[in-house]
């Protein structure tokens, strides 16, 4: 006789997650780090997904490495920033160059040009956050090796064209 027994739920992200999607969490003195690696198009969505839990509104600062420029807004109001990220998924997993940061005097999210996502808090509820969203906390990272930046070499205009339209809409300044 066999036994069987309920297969589990299997959500998207454990399915289709790479074997290297996980985190580190650490503290320093009263500020709690997070660095969280995992596919670019993953990273790119685990940000815009945990920007709805920041404050109301926030500062926000943008760098764009291909064309050097970057932008810098206070007190912007979270649902237009959300609605720029959004726009910009699909460009910022598939080419990578931009640095987008929102912060609080709590709480910071960071998207790195290397498409990793960096969260920096005065609480520890990430850690938590992050482990429901089927991450692993590991004790370290696989480090990625980077040469010469890809954005060094591969020109992106549609991408610096729809960060700098983004920046416009956000009515932020260059820093």
């Amino acid at each position: 006789m066999l036994f069987r027994t309920r297969t589990p739920d299997s959500t998207v992200w454990k399915r289709f997650r790479s074997g290297q999607d996980g985190f580190t969490f650490t503290r320093t003195g009263d500020v709690y780090e997070a660095k969280v690696v995992a596919n670019a198009e993953r990273v790119v969505d685990l940000f815009y997904t945990l920007s709805e839990l920041m404050a109301p509104a926030v500062d926000v600062y943008i760098y764009d490495a291909r064309s050097k420029t970057s932008w810098r807004g206070e007190t912007v109001a979270l649902p237009d920033i959300r609605d720029a990220v959004a726009r910009l998924k699909m460009p910022l997993s598939t080419y990578g160059g931009v640095e987008i940061t929102l912060f609080t005097s709590e709480d910071q999210l960071t998207l790195s040009p290397q498409l990793e996502l960096y969260i920096y808090s005065r609480s520890d509820r990430w850690v938590y956050l992050l482990n429901s969203m089927n991450l692993e906390e590991r004790a370290s990272l696989e480090e990625r090796l980077w040469g010469i930046q890809s954005w060094d070499r591969a020109p992106a205009p549609a991408l610096s064209d729809a960060v700098a339209a983004a920046a416009e809409r956000l009515d932020i300044k260059t820093a």
